[in-house]
């Protein structure tokens, strides 16, 4: 095998059981035979939704302060490079070959699953580099995660809502304590679910964690006087103005677009923030990371007319928050949607949370076995009171695209959104 592209499918076909199959006994192993343990701050971002935006927020200032930075999120969009970035830059496929044949030769034995072995091969990568941090995303849930076999020198819990019930749990409850276990005794713990469950937080107290908590012990404003700005503060006892809060005035909004993203980054800069002694970070590269941040697929509007808007949304509390920035948007005659899901995921709660922000839905398939059809899709908005006259059937995701650009006139809006398989199709 000489390509990326023969690796990933023999990666995929290694393996006859699940998909997805959780614990860390596996990782474990073949991590310690490769000898991939960071030699250097680790961050390790776990929630249901806003994990990738911190992790490109902590890599944006990171590097903008001059540190190199790996990072590692998933799914990816367009290409697998995506998800393994080194200083910036997407890893070449070179580099992952040679991760991969690292890996292969250390699992002997071991079966691992898709997300265990490219796992695996991200941290290889990594240790090959001369790296001041590590920011990595979790995967699934946070306790029997493979990224879970780093110990995080801070964490940070984004977001709980329901998701992925199968392996985390019917109930926000449930799923907090799955997520709590990436924390570590004694290490800071960054909490910016501003309703965190009660579970969460017992299992902070639990692990020992130093938890600062959004809205308690840190959290965002915006200037009333200059709408263009925000600004952060953070306890930090015995310092700064007296009054045991630290203060960063004066930031720029991010180029990630949505107010929501403020909490995003806000939860980046506590936990920069836990790391200063380390990873000292100014203002300027603060200014700097929020201004330059990149990350496709997040509330991403594309240049020209008609808007279009692109989000992977694809679970309820997702959805919440791309109505709220939808709504925030200047006024638009009509809104379009393009909305494809898979199947797994909870359709109607989605449809509920968007309908009254959507005028017009072109519904499309999305490949099986996983994928929802145009049919399905359909039958959830006529149940969810939306008219047949506004849905518009497609055969692919494609065609919806062409044919919503075709309805649509140049004052209106295009939302494309549902999956990150959906947003790749637009992108």
């Amino acid at each position: 095998m000489t390509s990326l592209q023969d690796w990933l499918d023999r990666i995929v076909g290694l393996r006859s059981g699940p998909e997805i199959v959780m614990g860390l006994d596996r990782v474990r192993t073949v991590a310690a035979r490769l000898g991939v343990a960071p030699r250097c701050p680790v961050i390790l971002v776990a929630g249901t939704n806003g994990k990738g935006s911190v992790c490109a927020y902590l890599d944006a200032i990171l590097r903008a302060a001059g540190f190199r930075v790996g990072r590692y999120t998933s799914p990816h969009i367009h290409r697998f490079n995506e998800r393994v970035a080194i200083n910036g830059v997407d890893v070449t496929d070179d580099a992952l070959v040679a991760a991969f044949e690292a890996v292969e030769s250390a699992r002997g034995e071991v079966p691992l699953t898709f997300f265990e072995y490219t796992t695996l091969a991200a941290f290889q990568c990594f240790a090959s580099a001369p790296l001041d941090a590590w920011v990595v995303e979790v995967g699934l849930g946070g306790r029997l995660d493979a990224t879970n076999l780093l110990d995080a020198d801070c964490a940070v819990i984004t977001s709980i809502g329901i998701d992925h019930t199968e392996f985390l749990g019917a109930t926000r409850e449930l799923i907090a304590v799955e997520k709590a276990g990436v924390l570590r005794r004694g290490q800071p713990a960054v909490i910016a679910e501003p309703d965190p469950p009660a579970s969460l937080m017992h299992a902070v107290s639990g692990h020992g964690a130093h938890a600062l908590r959004i809205g308690h012990d840190f959290g965002w404003h915006v200037v009333a006087e200059a709408p263009n700005q925000w600004g952060f503060w953070v306890r930090q006892a015995g310092v700064a103005d007296g009054d045991g809060i630290a203060h960063r005035h004066g930031l720029p909004l991010p180029a990630l677009r949505g107010r929501y993203q403020l909490g995003n980054a806000a939860a980046a800069l506590a936990a920069l923030h836990c790391l200063r002694d380390r990873l000292p970070v100014s203002q300027g590269a603060v200014k700097q990371g929020l201004i330059e941040v990149v990350w496709p697929g997040r509330f991403q509007v594309l240049p020209g007319r008609p808007v279009t808007v692109l989000d992977v949304a694809h679970n309820a509390h997702a959805a919440i928050a791309l109505e709220r920035a939808l709504a925030d948007m200047a006024y638009f005659p009509v809104t379009h949607a393009v909305f494809a899901m898979l199947s797994d995921k909870d359709v109607p709660a989605v449809i509920d949370a968007l309908k009254r922000r959507i005028d017009v839905w072109h519904v499309a398939p999305l490949p099986p076995p996983r994928g929802a059809s145009a049919a399905a899709l359909a039958a959830a908005l006529l149940r969810a009171g939306v008219p047949e006259r506004a849905i518009h059937r497609h055969a692919s995701v494609a065609e919806a695209i062409a044919a919503a650009r075709k309805d649509a006139a140049e004052a209106d809006r295009i939302v494309v959104f549902g999956s990150f398989l959906t947003v790749a199709q637009a992108a």
